[in-house]
Formats: structure tokens, C-alpha cells, sequence
């Protein structure tokens, strides 16, 4: 059974080895496979700027305590991706507010995906994602992504607005979202995924 985790600047003693884990992860995904240029280190870590105190991780931990998917939430009242690095993408003003966090680095571990269907991991990390969202009371999430991902989001019932056009990329051609976070989301993720019961591991 997989479980979302959220750790936090405060919590992080207790998740040591798993946010080293992560960040390996992080390097062998975006580095190694797809060969994201911007991101690459003489180490076999991934860590940029925003990996900081104010960064919220949201990991999915199977039953032995093995990191199998994640994704990372940042602020926007902080530098962030959007605010930082793309903020072309959203007309020169990215979104900008307390009850707004930047969503990144979302992955599945390759060994659990699936070819031609949703994987379970994948619903598990986008429900976890929006619940905990719900539960520090984020309001709407802006992420920089690739130019997919809208349909695939919409196709599960989030309601999004695209904040610019597409802009051609070295790594894949991006587009800046804004979405919103609802109970209706959560409940039509759940459904598309076969998702019952409870999937946090703590109260937030």
C-alpha cells in the first residue's frame, strides 16, 4: 500500500535517508533519462535553488519505506520557478499570493509505470498532492510543464487556465498553468484512478 508523506522543513530529521533517496531519484529521472541540460551537476543528486527551507515535498512511500513517486510544492510569496526562471510564461506577472504554491517535479520511479495506462503510483502522488494542498489551505497551484499536461489534467476533471503560450525549450516545449485546487478535483482523481480510503500518513 502506498502512503503520501509530507515533509517539510521541520520534519526533515525524521526523513533523512528518504530526501536523500529523493534527490537521487530526482537525478536519475531528470538528468540521466531525460537529459534535462539546465538541471545537470557533477554529482549524482538533483537540487536546484528552490530546494530550500520553504519547499514542501510530497512523497509516496510504499510499505517497506521506498520512495516510488513524488512532487514538490513552493510557495510563490518565495522564488520560484516561474517567478525566477519562466516568467515570460505567464505574460511577465506569474501568480503571486499565499494561498498560491508552484508545483514541480512530478515522477513515478520507472520501474512502476505503465505503458498505455495511467499508473496507480501516478494517482496516488496527483491525489496526495491536491489533498494535502486542501489541507494547508492552498488555494490554486501554478506549475510550469510540459505542453501535455493541460489536456491530461483537464481529461481528469482539474480546472486549469494556461497563463501564456507555449515557449519552445531545449528540454521539451513548456507552458505555465494555473489551477485550481477543489474537492471536485480530488474526488474525479479518485475515480479515474480506483482510489478509496485514506492515503495521507498523518494528519497535515
Amino acid at each position: 500500500m502506498v502512503r503520501m508523506h509530507l515533509v517539510t522543513w521541520d520534519n526533515r530529521k525524521h526523513y533523512r535517508k528518504v530526501l536523500e533517496r529523493y534527490f537521487r531519484i530526482r537525478y536519475e529521472i531528470y538528468v540521466k533519462q531525460r537529459r534535462w541540460r539546465a538541471v545537470a551537476r557533477p554529482i549524482n543528486i538533483e537540487i536546484d535553488a528552490f530546494d530550500n527551507e520553504h519547499a514542501l515535498y510530497i512523497l509516496a512511500l510504499d510499505t517497506n519505506g521506498r520512495i516510488v513517486g513524488g512532487s514538490r510544492l513552493v510557495p510563490t510569496l518565495q522564488p520560484h520557478l516561474m517567478s525566477e526562471v519562466f516568467p515570460g510564461l505567464a505574460g511577465g506577472r506569474p501568480p503571486r499570493a499565499a494561498e498560491i504554491f508552484e508545483w514541480t517535479r512530478f515522477f513515478v520511479v520507472p520501474s512502476l509505470r505503465t505503458q498505455g495506462t495511467p499508473s496507480p503510483v501516478a494517482g496516488f502522488v496527483l491525489c496526495g498532492l491536491l489533498e494535502i494542498a486542501q489541507s494547508l489551505g492552498i488555494r490554486q497551484i501554478s506549475v510550469v510543464c510540459e505542453t501535455f499536461w493541460p489536456k491530461r489534467l483537464r481529461a481528469l476533471g482539474w480546472t486549469l487556465i494556461e497563463l501564456g503560450d507555449a515557449l519552445e525549450h531545449p528540454d521539451g516545449d513548456i507552458i505555465a498553468l494555473l489551477i485550481d485546487v477543489t474537492p471536485e478535483a480530488v474526488e474525479q482523481t479518485r475515480r479515474a484512478y480506483g482510489i478509496s480510503g485514506v492515503i495521507l500518513a498523518d494528519k497535515i
